[in-house]
Parts: structure tokens; sequence; C-alpha cells
């Protein structure tokens, strides 16, 4: 997750977010996504909070379209890949 590190704004816009397609444009409940490129030593992965995933190639941030400049999550492209499979094949269906 984020731990406040996001005040470089350099690194912050060579990110390219994407809001889902499924977002109605009023504000509702909607996520963003993002690849950060892959970083050896963590020091491009401080701006972000994410420097626990150095050395682990490149990842995939997701965060709340509403609030930007809150928490994130992180995921290598292997846990990404799970993570989206799982939500494709229902089972968090019970949560929401």
């Amino acid at each position: 997750m984020n731990h406040g590190k996001d005040d470089d704004p350099t690194q912050q816009d060579r990110v390219a977010w994407r809001k889902s397609s499924f977002s109605n444009g009023t504000g509702g409940n909607c996520v963003e996504v993002a690849l950060l490129a892959a970083c050896r030593d963590g020091v491009e992965y401080q701006a972000f909070g994410a420097e626990h995933k150095a050395g682990l190639g490149p990842l995939v941030a997701i965060r709340d379209s509403k609030n930007p400049d809150g928490p994130k999550l992180y995921f290598t492209r292997s846990e990404f890949a799970a993570f989206r499979h799982a939500i494709v094949a229902g089972e968090f269906d019970d949560l929401g």
C-alpha cells in the first residue's frame, strides 16, 4: 500500500492510469490500474510506496479513482493474473 510517498510529480506523471470501461462517469465505485516499469533497486518504486516489491519485475498498481492520492495496491504480473482470474471465475461474487 501507499505510505505517503506520492509527492514526486515527475514519477507520478510517467504512469498512465486506466479507468474501467464499466465506469459510468459519475464518480461511482471505480478503480484504476497502471503498469509500473520494472525496478531492481527500489528507488523508482519509492515514490509509490512499493519499494518492497523491487526486483520482482513490472508491477500492476490499483487505486480508487475517487481518491487518486490515497492508498494503492501493488501486484506482480503473476499475482495480478491470479487475482483477475479469480474475479472472472466468480470466486469473489459473494463479497459484493
